[in-house]
């Protein structure tokens, strides 16, 4: 029974590779490598009396969400609470038409495998949604981010593009329409997307803590903000993200969320 369960275990990092590379090339026809499964045992746990606090940091009275209310990424209907034009070196945006975010979400998706390789653990931070409008009490994690780390390993630090280490918080503002449209249009439609895309809000744990935070020893931290909090010597190619991606009940049922 037990060797069972182990090699059901060691299937779902394969099984969510095969699906995120299915749901790409289905959609367009960029080259995709996708990211390296990340070894770990991922809890689908629910608790109760979830530690959380906001961000000292926040600059925003909103987190809100972007894009279509419905569909696939960058529908025309997709709009973004920042006004300013995005800057390509520091955001990963997603474009105004239908399937825009497929190659956005690949690069992120790239980036994220190979700067894993360089820091693993250290430079990656989870990342999780609340939707207000749908549960104010459930948070659903949506994948990890990555970013480059001052690691005094030169060889790894000769790859950084910006002249800046980016923060937590610059790792997630960076690319936080790519984890939106994604959550909401792909990932967890029925409770971020249509009538409960709107101030959608962005919580962060430490990397790889997701067994943690089922056992509520780790507090989540709200991020808010906007792509103008990025310092002028942040670039995106030092950051990455690697979606969450439901296998098997988890697309009716979901997956990880706490409350």
């Amino acid at each position: 029974m037990s060797d069972r369960r182990e090699q059901t275990t060691n299937a779902i990092p394969i099984m969510r590779a095969v699906v995120l590379a299915i749901l790409l090339s289905s959609q367009t026809s960029w080259a995709f490598q996708p990211p390296t499964p990340i070894s770990h045992h991922r809890p689908h746990g629910i608790i109760t009396q979830l530690n959380v606090k906001p961000s000292k940091k926040s600059k925003s009275k909103s987190g809100g969400g972007f894009g279509s209310s419905s569909g696939g990424f960058g529908s025309k209907k997709s709009k973004s609470l920042d006004s300013a034009p995005a800057d390509p070196s520091k955001v990963r945006s997603v474009s105004g038409y239908t399937g825009s975010g497929t190659k956005v979400l690949a690069n992120a998706a790239n980036n994220f495998d190979r700067i894993r390789k360089l820091y693993g653990k250290d430079g990656t931070t989870d990342v999780y949604i609340r939707s207000p409008l749908n549960d104010e009490s459930t948070f659903w994690f949506v994948g990890k981010v990555i970013r480059m780390i001052e690691a005094g390993d030169a060889a790894a630090d000769a790859e950084r593009v910006g002249t800046v280490y980016p923060t937590e918080e610059e790792a997630i503002l960076s690319q936080k329409r790519l984890i939106f449209e994604y959550s909401k249009n792909q990932l967890r439609p029925q409770n971020m997307g249509g009538k409960y895309a709107q101030n959608l809000e962005l919580w962060s744990a430490p990397g790889d803590s997701e067994m943690d935070v089922v056992q509520n020893k780790v507090t989540l931290v709200r991020i808010t903000g906007s792509s103008r909090d990025l310092r002028d010597g942040f670039n995106v190619k030092d950051v990455g993200y690697n979606p969450e991606i439901y296998v098997g009940d988890e697309r009716g049922k979901g997956g990880l969320r706490v409350i």
